[in-house]
């Protein structure tokens, strides 16, 4: 299957910070974004409220302007890191009072919003989603832990 550079990047990101547990949600710098864009925070400076799909005044700027951060443009960024935290188990936006899952770095927590995400990159680069096409991805990903592999049948459910 033919992907796009910034598509195979953002998934070898994504997956290698999963295996490596530097995936956290509640932080900028290793949340989805974060892990796409070499760990830095800076683009959550392009919206008023972590996990708002709304772009502030610096955002809108940068967007009108054509800037790309990781191949992204600060919309589709947004989008990715909103898709990340609802899918796991976040009120948006992420505010002290927001609810929020009882582990977030619990591996079927996180799981859930790759699998997610990864739908929606291949959204926006319209590709066939490989989820549905890699079953050998999703063996790696689940052989992580015993946990997730038996949690996987209600993931996908």
């Amino acid at each position: 299957m033919k992907t796009t550079p910034r598509f195979e990047n953002a998934i070898r990101k994504l997956y290698t910070a999963f295996q490596e547990n530097t995936l956290h949600p509640e932080y900028c710098h290793r949340c989805a974004v974060g892990n796409i864009l070499n760990n830095i925070d800076s683009w959550q400076h392009l919206t008023d409220r972590h996990g708002s799909g709304k772009l502030n005044y610096v955002g809108l700027v940068n967007q009108h302007f054509g800037k790309r951060f990781g191949g992204y443009t600060p919309v589709e960024l947004l989008t990715i890191e909103s898709t990340f935290l609802n899918a796991c188990g976040y009120e948006l936006p992420l505010v002290p009072y927001s609810k929020r899952p009882a582990n977030p770095k619990d591996p079927e927590v996180l799981f859930k919003g790759l699998l997610e995400v990864i739908a929606y990159l291949c959204k926006l680069d319209k590709i066939p989603n490989v989820i549905d096409h890699q079953n050998s991805f999703l063996e790696a990903v689940t052989t992580k832990s015993d946990h997730t592999l038996r949690a996987l049948p209600k993931i996908l459910a």
